[in-house]
């Protein structure tokens, strides 16, 4: 089975074609960046396709990341994806940006517990924790910093995303320290595509994972002021003959 993976939800924009059968990425790409996804990935998405030497039409199946991260960011490889996968005829799956950070350590086979954490801002980070299995032992939430650090009471846990280096320098001096921090700026597309291998399109569709509403908002206009009325024109008494 050949898979086109994307994602653009943090600070990369990369693509990557993984090649089930052989157990192998054949081709990827990955370009470090905050801003310019959009100008970026199809071009990018291009060169991964002729260098694995395939056709949009080879594939099995798109695989995305969903998010959380940049809401513009992760708009551009959900599009991306979808009209791939539309022009194509081929199914579209969406994993998590946490999934993809903690499915690398969970596949080491370790006995820690694993805290995915993306920084979210004002004191907060998306985070996930599972065991050395990959169960989960807290579902992917958005809260502050100090509820994150509660995880302590799993033992001694490996951290990783781009908020590890955030959580392991506030990390509890009486807790077990992490046994690992990988403040990694964005997962790899290698495992975005082995997750997207392994989940079924009907439980797993591409749409957005954000969490909590954007910064940003528009602003309300107040509404307009009713209009003054017109004074009533004067009335002139009638001439006395």
């Amino acid at each position: 089975m050949l898979i086109l993976a994307i994602d653009t939800a943090l600070d990369a924009c990369a693509a990557g074609v993984l090649d089930t059968r052989a157990a192998r990425v054949v081709a990827h790409e990955a370009l470090a960046m905050q801003r310019g996804h959009a100008e970026a990935l199809m071009p990018l998405i291009a060169r991964v396709m002729e260098a694995a030497g395939i056709d949009f039409k080879d594939l099995a199946r798109i695989a995305v990341t969903t998010g959380p991260g940049s809401f513009t960011g992760l708009r551009v490889a959900l599009s991306a994806a979808r009209g791939i996968g539309l022009a194509a005829g081929k199914p579209v799956v969406g994993l998590t940006t946490l999934a993809a950070y903690t499915a690398p350590i969970v596949a080491e086979d370790g006995d820690n517990p694993v805290i995915a954490a993306i920084d979210a801002r004002h004191g907060q980070v998306y985070y996930q924790v599972v065991d050395g299995n990959g169960a989960t032992l807290v579902s992917p939430r958005v809260a502050p910093i100090e509820e994150v650090l509660e995880a302590a009471r799993f033992g001694s846990p490996c951290l990783v995303g781009n908020a590890a280096a955030i959580l392991a320098e506030r990390w509890p001096k009486d807790a077990p320290r992490p046994a690992r921090v990988d403040p990694q700026p964005a997962p790899d597309v290698a495992w975005v595509a082995w997750l997207g291998a392994a989940v079924r399109p009907e439980t797993a569709p591409p749409r957005p994972t954000y969490m909590r509403a954007p910064d940003a908002k528009p602003s309300v206009m107040a509404p307009p002021a009713p209009p003054t009325p017109e004074p009533a024109a004067a009335q002139t008494p009638p001439a006395v003959p």
